[in-house]
């Protein structure tokens, strides 16, 4: 990540521990490696730096790793593995208080397909990566049931990386107010007084991250861009129940090429999306976070490290 940055023109780089109060010892290192914050301006010539990581077990090449990619490869038995491993993250959801089929059920049967066709766009290519097979959906991206599961798999991802937390609520203001938190503190740092009018969420899914940084930011403008027009609907439908100064703007497109006007933004955002491209699509995002990027401005990265 730090020479994708680095051959992108970054100038600085901040990366917050993320701990809880009084964290110590191997939970506080836990949980840093789960995940990993980065703030960019660009006006500060400093080295970005790259953090440790730390690879699964099962991957690279290991007889582990051999084995698994052995049993994915057979296709009958991938699929019955994969309706397995589904049911067990449902139930795990469930388990912790996530309503998961329920909320599933919810938008499913609303009236989101209507927004759907006023906000896709019919013109747009997609990448050939994202074509592809992705979560366990055929579809990837670009079905129903991957765009109205969406918001309880991260709320479980949330309740996974905070165990110890109380409830989901309690998870997401962890996970959520220490990234909000490390925007904010680097911005005031590094921005020069610039203030935070315009807000761009790139590869947003269905709004989560967005609708916080709307919230952190109440007087900016945001514009939360992804390449499902599926995750998208989900995301304005429920934009449409919540009273805000600003209301977020959806916008169906590339991360890679937005067609937004240069310089436009004071803080870009992508979370949680780098872990799922290739190396070629994340130059283009960080180059492309850049250019829509205003002086002064920043660029956050939020990630899972493994």
């Amino acid at each position: 990540m730090a020479a994708i940055l680095a051959r992108a023109g970054a100038a600085a780089i901040a990366a917050g521990n993320l701990r809880r109060p009084q964290e110590t010892g191997n939970d506080s290192r836990r949980r840093t490696r789960n995940l990993v914050v980065a703030a960019v301006t660009g006006t500060r010539p400093e080295v970005p730096q790259e953090g440790s990581l730390e690879r699964p077990a099962w991957s690279g090449e290991t007889p582990l790793s051999r084995l698994v990619g052995a049993l994915i490869a057979f296709k009958p038995l991938y699929f019955l593995m994969k309706l397995a491993s589904r049911e067990v993250i449902i139930r795990t959801a469930e388990k912790s208080n996530i309503p998961w089929r329920e909320m599933t059920k919810q938008v499913l049967e609303s009236d989101v397909y209507e927004v759907f066709e006023s906000i896709r766009d019919l013109n747009l290519v997609y990448p050939d990566y994202y074509l592809n097979p992705f979560h366990a959906y055929d579809e990837g991206n670009l079905s129903w049931l991957a765009a109205a599961e969406a918001e309880p798999a991260t709320m479980s991802i949330a309740k996974r990386a905070i165990p110890e937390a109380g409830s989901i609520d309690e998870a997401n203001q962890i996970v959520r107010g220490n990234w909000l938190n490390a925007i904010e503190e680097h911005h005031l740092k590094y921005s020069g007084n610039c203030q935070i009018n315009d807000i761009l969420d790139v590869g947003c899914s269905v709004g989560v991250s967005t609708r916080y940084l709307a919230e952190k930011f109440p007087s900016a403008k945001a514009v939360g861009l992804d390449l499902s027009p599926y995750f998208l609907a989900v995301a304005a439908q429920k934009e449409e129940k919540i009273s805000r100064q600003n209301r977020i703007r959806w916008v169906h497109g590339n991360g890679e090429a937005t067609g937004l006007p240069s310089k436009s933004f004071d803080l870009v955002s992508l979370a949680y999306v780098c872990h799922e491209c290739p190396a070629r699509a994340i130059t283009g995002l960080v180059n492309e976070a850049f250019r829509v990027l205003r002086p002064g401005g920043t660029i956050t990265l939020t990630d899972n490290s493994v």
